[in-house]
This record gives structure tokens, C-alpha cells and sequence, in this order.
């Protein structure tokens, strides 16, 4: 390889050649300080002949550019190896940032080309879902053939805080919501002395629909924005990283006790917001229609059967896994800083809600065609 040279070609250019190596420098360095341009002209370093480069010459380089730059702001290197340009952002990022040509601006795109990056965005990250799903089953089936792998205190720990800190708000949410059913068919029954039936009314639409579809949407709302920022805010600080490097898998520790945990505590909040719906609707079919407690509670056990119960029970721990899921998947994929887990923690109560919904009709779909 041929020692660093350069040739100052014209008055406003630099040509670079040879090895810009540690060997391959010499006394170039020396050289280089008599290189002046005028305050008024424009520099370029032509580096199109470098054969060889590490951060010796990178060094030497960047020193050039950065004195020649105090003479004049218009100074620019032109043909780079690729490779090269890397290793001098490496020693000087400023550097390639003033010296690359500012890249052209984008034309303008049409409404066909947002959409189709649109979709390709969209299917790029359900793949990635899909993928995630994946790793998520085959940690699960792990922790089933190695029991003493289950993390028991962070599972008990989600349980309180996803379940039992849960229950005032949708307590309070499902017991308006019952009253408001009621309220709201009260008049239609009252016009044709059906009062009685507003127990019909109440169990099966609280039982059947309301109460695991509205303890879901306050569960998205709540604990999966948690899980979402949470674990964006360990992948901002790289606390994430620090786990497998400890050799902890992320998703041993933090998915699985909360999929595990959801699991358990949305059925047992539909229950209750079961009971307080009900209770709801009770109360006010007594104050609208003046139907006493014994005769709602009579009717009610005859309007509602024991599949109409599990059939809202067994939409909860679907419901469950798609908010855990939904939660970390975009929490893995924060990046960035404060901004992105903000970011990421909308989309996934978004994306949530609108599983949610969407699992919800599939499944009135699936026990319609049931019979159920």
C-alpha cells in the first residue's frame, strides 16, 4: 500500500490518497498544517483514492477539517468509503454531520403512498406481534416442565395490583353501569306492564356483555398503560439489557407473571362486577318500576341461566392475555427516551380496547353459532 499522500489538485480542492493508516501517515501530519483556503472559497476533500483507513487517519483527518473549517464554513469531503465515513463518525460525530451533503428533500408523498407504508407498517407489527406470541408460549411451556422457574412473588404482586387495587373502580363503574341499563329500559317496560322483566334485562346484558367487556376496557386502560410504561422505561434505561446480561430472561420475569396474574384476576373482577351491576339495576328497578328485591331476585335466578354466567366468565381470561400481551409487546418496543414511552403506552391501550372489541364479537359470533 501506498503512503498517505494528497495534492491540492486546485485552489478549492483537496485530493486524498494512499493509506491514511497509522504505518502509512508519516510525517503527512506535518505537511497538512501548510493547507490554508481563503475565508471567501469553498474546500473539497476529495478522498475517492484512500485505500486503507483506521483511527489514526481519522484523527488526522478530522483535525484538518475542523482547522479548516475555522477559516471557512464551506468545507465538505466527497467520496468516502462507506466503511470509512463510519469509523470517522466514531472519532468525531460532528464531523461527518457538517461534511456529508445534506441529503435531497423527499418529494412530496400521495395519499396511495402514506397508505401503503401505512399497511406495511401495520403488517410488519403484526408479525412481530405474532412473533412475540411465540416467545411468550414457548416461556410458558418452560415454566410448565420447570415449576421452580415460576416466579411466584412477582406473580402475587400483579395479583394485588391488577386485581385487588382494581376492584373500587370497577366496583363503582359496574354498579352505574347496571343502574343506567335499567334506567334506560324502564320507560319501554313500563309501557307495556313488562316491569318484571327488567331482571331479564339487566342479568343477561350485565352477565352476558357489559360486565367482562367494561372490566376489560378499565383493566387496558389501567394495568396495561402500566405494563407498557413500565417496561419502555427499563428499555430507555437499559436496565433491560442489563438483565440478559445477568443471564435473567426478560420475559421469565416481567411478562409472565403479569399474562400469569391478569389471567386470574379479570375472571374473579367480572365476578364482581357481576354482583355489583346486578345490585345496580336492582336498585333501580325498585325506584322506576317499583319491582321489590325478593321478586327481582326470583326472576332474575329464572332469567339467567348458569351458561349465560360462564359465558361472560370465559371471555375474561381471552380478554386477560390480549391486554397482558398487548402491554409489553409495546413496551419492549419503546426505544429511544420519554417521548417514545409515551408514545408506546397510547398505542397500547389503543390496540387493546380494539382486541378487545373485536374478541368480543368474535365470540358472540362463535356462541350464536353455538347456541349458547
Amino acid at each position: 500500500m501506498t503512503p498517505a499522500a494528497f495534492i491540492e489538485s486546485t485552489p478549492g480542492e483537496l485530493a486524498l490518497s494512499g493509506a491514511w493508516t497509522a504505518r502509512g501517515l508519516g510525517t503527512i501530519g506535518g505537511r497538512l498544517e501548510a493547507v490554508s483556503v481563503s475565508a471567501s472559497s469553498t474546500m473539497v476533500v476529495d478522498a475517492a483514492r484512500v485505500e486503507a483507513f483506521d483511527t489514526a487517519g481519522a484523527w488526522v483527518l478530522q483535525k484538518l477539517l475542523r482547522r479548516l473549517r475555522g477559516e471557512t464554513s464551506n468545507v465538505r469531503v466527497r467520496d468516502l468509503r462507506p466503511e470509512f465515513v463510519r469509523l470517522l463518525e466514531l472519532v468525531d460525530p460532528q464531523t461527518i454531520d457538517q461534511t456529508a451533503p445534506s441529503p435531497p428533500s423527499p418529494a412530496p408523498s400521495s395519499t396511495l403512498d402514506r397508505l401503503g407504508r401505512s399497511a406495511v407498517a401495520a403488517g410488519a407489527q403484526a408479525m412481530a406481534l405474532l412473533g412475540f406470541v411465540g416467545e411468550i408460549a414457548v416461556a410458558f411451556a418452560g415454566a410448565v416442565a420447570h415449576p421452580a422457574r415460576i416466579r411466584w412473588r412477582p406473580i402475587l404482586y400483579n395479583l394485588r395490583s391488577a386485581g385487588f387495587d382494581a376492584l373500587p373502580i370497577v366496583g363503582l363503574l359496574s354498579f352505574l353501569l347496571g343502574i343506567v341499563v335499567a334506567y334506560q329500559g324502564a320507560d319501554q317496560l313500563r309501557q307495556y306492564g313488562a316491569n318484571i322483566f327488567i331482571a331479564d334485562l339487566v342479568g343477561l346484558s350485565m352477565l352476558r356483555e357489559f360486565a367482562p367487556l367494561i372490566t376489560a376496557i378499565i383493566i387496558a386502560g389501567r394495568s396495561g398503560s402500566a405494563y407498557a410504561a413500565q417496561i419502555g422505561t427499563m428499555s430507555v434505561t437499559e436496565e433491560i439489557d442489563a438483565l440478559r446480561t445477568l443471564g435473567i430472561a426478560p420475559l421469565d420475569l416481567l411478562v409472565l407473571p403479569k399474562v400469569l396474574a391478569l389471567a386470574i384476576a379479570l375472571p374473579l373482577l367480572t365476578v364482581f362486577a357481576d354482583v355489583l351491576g346486578a345490585f345496580g339495576g336492582m336498585l333501580m328497578a325498585r325506584a322506576q318500576l317499583g319491582v321489590g328485591f325478593g321478586e327481582f331476585l326470583d326472576r332474575f335466578v329464572k332469567a339467567v341461566s348458569v351458561t349465560a354466567y360462564l359465558v361472560g366468565i370465559c371471555k375474561a381470561p381471552a380478554f386477560a392475555i390480549i391486554i397482558a400481551v398487548i402491554g409489553c409487546f409495546q413496551g419492549f418496543r419503546t426505544h429511544g427516551g420519554a417521548d417514545s414511552v409515551g408514545r408506546q403506552t397510547t398505542r397500547s391501550v389503543v390496540q387493546s380496547i380494539f382486541l378487545v372489541i373485536v374478541a368480543d364479537a368474535l365470540f358472540s359470533v362463535a356462541f350464536s353459532a353455538l347456541d349458547l
